[in-house]
């Protein structure tokens, strides 16, 4: 055999992954600060609030109870809302709208409670920085506890996030340097510096790798973590997230309506308590929203103060007027539903639903 077409053939390498620098800083970097001392990097849940040193306030007897009489919706309501629905549909023929005949209508009594229960919850985590002069301030003094770090809370009832560098927990550390040698594996030769038989790869110039296109064909990039600053500012990040969590019960109605069609409109305000915690309704003449006021208090005064701090709760009642619409035309009985306080119209049935021909 020749000895030089044996030296000659192709050697394929197994692929090589690109060589990249490190994405976050070892876990070793990490203080173990007084009080945080299960802190790690990514977080690690949320923290339960600390037992209140003075006695919680007790929720109040929630006020008299208004009327909970629903109204009803004269015909030319009914008709005006039946003709704006049919003005919405490029192909329905608004003669049934127009000449139809009414001849019931019967309204639902519908009811719509909710709870809102307000809370703070917080958690913490190591995080960093490239260190370009901040304040470093780690061991200066004992850090305060998590629920001791004042923050701004928000409006009641709407969602938000805070972070919050924790005091006296930031050092500077040194990062892992300020490039890296990055090249990749030459995807025309997969690393064998040969194409075909004896013919070297003109791709990579045999050298079965190729420099990446981010470190612009100088072998090397610059450290993601530090942004070559050869420097990070290490410190233990704050979460303070405040959520309104909402749970609502609708009564259930047999106008045969669907229910999911609710949830699109708003009702009448009969009812709103707001405190700190409140008490579970009473006195209502429909029990099974009493119950409902029973158990998602209960549900939510359990659950949430495990892992939060409830700030404020409240709790609404709305009825949701609905008047199922019989009319007839063209000899037939049709009926058709209208439904909240913006008179929205559901009208599966409606009779000429194609008005249009072909010329």
């Amino acid at each position: 055999m020749d000895t030089n077409m044996e030296l000659h053939k192709p050697m394929f390498a197994p692929p090589v992954a690109e060589s990249i620098g490190p994405t976050a800083p070892p876990a070793s970097m990490f203080d173990n600060m007084p009080g945080y001392e299960g802190t790690v990097a990514g977080g690690g849940g949320f923290l339960p609030p600390p037992m209140p040193t003075f006695p919680a306030a007790q929720p109040e007897p929630a006020l008299d109870q208004p009327q909970w009489n629903i109204p009803s919706i004269s015909e030319n309501t009914a008709r005006d809302a039946l003709l704006l629905f049919v003005k919405s549909k490029c192909c329905y023929s608004s003669a049934p709208a127009k000449d139809g005949v009414i001849t019931n209508m019967e309204a639902f009594n519908t009811y719509r409670y909710r709870l809102d229960t307000f809370t703070e919850s917080r958690s913490t985590e190591w995080s960093h920085e490239p260190y370009t002069g901040q304040t470093v301030d780690a061991y200066a003094q004992q850090p305060p506890g998590p629920w001791d770090i004042p923050a701004k809370t928000p409006q009641f009832f709407l969602d938000d996030k805070q972070f919050i560098k924790v005091p006296y927990t930031s050092s500077v550390k040194v990062s892992c340097g300020k490039h890296y040698f990055c090249t990749k594996v030459c995807w025309v030769c997969n690393g064998s510096c040969y194409r075909h038989g004896n013919d070297r790869c003109t791709h990579c110039s045999g050298r079965g790798r190729e420099n990446c296109s981010s470190c612009h064909g100088q072998g090397s990039r610059q450290c993601d973590i530090c942004n070559g600053k050869q420097q990070l500012l290490v410190y233990i990040k704050l979460t303070v997230k405040w959520t309104n969590n909402s749970d609502a019960y609708v009564v259930e109605q047999l106008s045969g309506l669907r229910v999911e069609n609710l949830s699109k409109v708003s009702g009448k305000e009969l009812f709103r308590d707001t405190q700190y915690m409140v008490y579970p309704l009473s006195g209502f003449p429909d029990t099974s929203v009493v119950s409902a006021s029973q158990r998602l208090v209960s549900e939510h005064q359990g659950k949430y103060m495990q892992t939060s701090r409830i700030l404020q709760q409240r709790q609404i009642i709305e009825l949701i007027p609905i008047t199922k619409v019989t009319y007839t035309w063209k000899g037939k009985s049709n009926i058709y539903f209208v439904y909240g306080n913006e008179f929205k119209v559901d009208a599966d049935d409606y009779p000429a639903t194609c008005c249009c021909t072909v010329m």
